[in-house]
C-alpha cells in the first residue's frame, strides 16, 4: 500500500493513458472490445489508487455502494433490449450529473474545508453543469422511452424563460462566489435543475440522437468538475476526455443532420416535429409486394445494399437479417450494410445492433464510404429506416430536413422498403422514396418479413 501511495501520480498517469486508448479503441468497431478493456483496467486502477490515498475512507460504505451499483449495472446490461439502449444511456448520464451535484453540496457544507476563490468557481461550474445534466437526461430518457411526448415545447415564452432561468442561476452563483452564502448555492442548484428541463423540452424527438451525444459531453464536464472539487487529477482528465469527445461527436452529428450545433445546445430544434404538427401525409399511389417477391429480386441481383433503421431494432430482426444476408452471399450476391450517422435513436445504435448479430465489420460501411455505390447497385433493402433515405433532403428546399446528408438509396436500380405501414418517420415527414416507380413496399413486422424471405430463398 505504501508503494501505491508513493507512486500515486504515476499510477494516475497510467490510468489516464488507458482512458485515451479507450477512446481510440471505441472509434472503430474492430477496436471496441480492446477499448472497453483498456477502460475497465484504467478505471479499476484509478479507483484502487484513490481508495489507498484517501484520508480515512469508509471502506465498508464504499464497498456496499459499489456492489449495489455493480449489481444493478450487470442486471440492466443483461436485460435491456436493444431498443431501450438509448434511454438507458440517457439515464446513466443523469446519474453522473446527480453525483456532481451531491459532491458539490457536500463540499460547500463541509465546515472543515475552506474554499479559495478558484475552488468556489469550480464548485459553481461543477454543480450547475451536473444539475442541468441530471434533469436534461431525465427529460431525454422520458422522450426516448415515450413516457413523455416527443414533440418539442413550443411558445413565445420559452426562449425568455430559458434566458431568465439562466441569468438567475448565474446571479445566485455570483452571489455565492462573493458571500459564500449557502442559501444562494442551494437556489443556484435548484435553478440549474430547472434549466436542464428548459434546455431539452424544446428539442423535438427527431433531434434525440444529437441530444444523447450532447448529454454525454455534459456528463463528462460534470465529472471534470467533480475532479476539481475533490482535487483528483485522473477524474479531471477522464471527465475532460468524455466531455470533449462528446462535444466533437455532437458537432459531427449536427453536420450530418444539417443542424446548427449552437442552436441544439441552447434548446434549438430540428424542425421536423413542427412539420409533423402542421403537415399531413398525402395519400399517393405506391407499389407493394410480398416477402417472396423481395426474396426473388434480391436472390437474382449481383449487388444488394441493406439500410437498417430503428424499426429493425424494434422488431429484433437483426439476427434473421444476418442469416438472410449469408444466404444471399452463398448465392454469389455482394451484400453490404449502409449506416447513416444518426440512424436509430443514439450514435452508433445500428453499429451495435449489427455487431450483436455478428455481422462482419467489413460488410458495414458508413454513409461517406458507400453513397457513391448506390447508383451501381441492383437492389437496396431499406428495413425500418425512413428519414435517413428521404430524397426531400436533397431536392425539396421547403422540407425541414433540406440539406441533411442522406443515404442515397433512391439512386439504386430497385428499392425494397420493409415497413409496418405508410406512416411518417420519427421526424414526422412523408418520404417520396416510397412512391417512386422503382420502389416496392413490403408491409409487416420486419422480423416476420425477413423470416419469410429466408424461407423463399431456401426453395
Amino acid at each position: 500500500m505504501n508503494l501505491i501511495t508513493q507512486h500515486a501520480d504515476w499510477l494516475y498517469l497510467i490510468a489516464a493513458i488507458l482512458f485515451i486508448f479507450t477512446l481510440k479503441g471505441l472509434s472503430s468497431p474492430t477496436g471496441a472490445i480492446a477499448g472497453n478493456r483498456y477502460g475497465m483496467v484504467g478505471m479499476a486502477l484509478a479507483v484502487l489508487v484513490t481508495l489507498v490515498i484517501a484520508p480515512s475512507p469508509n471502506l465498508a460504505l464504499i464497498a456496499i455502494a459499489m456492489l449495489a451499483g455493480a449489481g444493478i449495472g450487470i442486471y440492466r446490461a443483461k436485460t435491456v433490449p436493444m431498443t431501450q439502449m438509448p434511454e438507458t444511456v440517457a439515464l446513466m448520464h443523469s446519474l453522473v450529473g446527480l453525483a456532481a451535484v451531491l459532491i458539490a453540496l457536500a463540499a460547500v457544507h463541509n465546515p472543515e474545508q475552506a474554499h479559495s476563490t478558484v475552488q468556489r468557481v469550480e464548485l459553481f461550474i461543477g454543480c450547475f453543469i451536473g444539475g442541468l445534466t441530471f434533469t436534461a437526461s431525465i427529460i431525454a430518457w422520458g422522450k426516448l422511452s415515450a413516457k413523455l411526448a416527443a414533440k418539442p415545447l413550443r411558445g413565445g415564452w420559452v426562449k425568455p424563460a430559458q434566458i431568465l432561468v439562466a441569468a438567475s442561476m448565474l446571479g445566485f452563483g455570483a452571489h455565492y462566489f462573493v458571500t459564500e452564502s449557502l442559501t444562494s448555492f442551494w437556489i443556484m442548484t435548484g435553478l440549474s435543475l430547472v434549466l436542464g428541463y428548459f434546455l431539452i423540452a424544446p428539442i423535438g424527438g427527431g433531434d434525440m440522437p444529437v441530444v444523447v451525444s450532447m448529454l454525454n459531453s455534459y456528463s463528462g464536464w460534470a465529472a471534470a468538475g467533480i475532479g476539481f472539487t475533490l482535487g483528483n487529477s485522473v477524474l479531471i482528465i477522464a471527465g475532460s476526455l468524455v466531455g470533449s469527445s462528446g462535444a466533437i461527436l455532437s458537432y459531427i452529428m449536427c453536420k450530418a443532420m444539417n443542424r446548427s450545433f449552437i442552436s441544439v445546445i441552447f434548446g434549438g430544434s430540428m424542425g421536423g416535429d413542427e412539420a409533423a404538427a402542421v403537415g399531413e401525409v398525402v395519400q399517393k399511389p405506391y407499389k407493394s409486394g410480398s416477402a417472396d417477391d423481395a426474396a426473388f429480386m434480391m436472390g437474382n441481383a449481383d449487388s444488394v445494399i441493406i439500410v437498417p433503421g430503428y424499426g429493425l431494432a424494434v422488431s429484433r430482426a437483426q439476427h434473421a437479417l444476418q442469416e438472410y444476408a449469408r444466404a444471399l452471399i452463398d448465392k454469389g450476391v455482394n451484400v453490404r450494410y449502409a449506416i447513416h450517422p444518426v440512424a436509430g435513436r443514439m450514435p452508433g445504435h445500428m453499429n451495435v445492433l449489427l455487431a450483436e448479430a455478428e455481422v462482419p465489420y467489413e460488410q458495414v460501411q458508413e454513409m461517406e464510404e458507400i453513397n457513391a455505390d448506390f447508383s451501381n447497385t441492383d437492389v437496396v433493402l431499406v428495413i425500418g429506416a425512413n428519414d435517413v433515405v428521404n430524397p426531400a433532403a436533397l431536392k425539396d428546399k421547403s422540407s425541414p430536413i433540406y440539406g441533411m446528408p442522406i443515404l442515397e438509396a433512391h439512386k439504386a436500380r430497385t428499392v425494397i422498403v420493409v415497413k409496418r405501414s405508410m406512416s411518417a418517420g420519427y421526424a414526422g415527414l412523408d418520404n417520396d422514396l416510397f412512391y417512386m416507380d422503382k420502389t416496392m413496399m413490403v408491409f409487416g413486422d420486419a422480423k416476420k418479413v425477413v423470416e419469410d424471405m429466408i424461407k423463399a430463398v431456401g426453395h
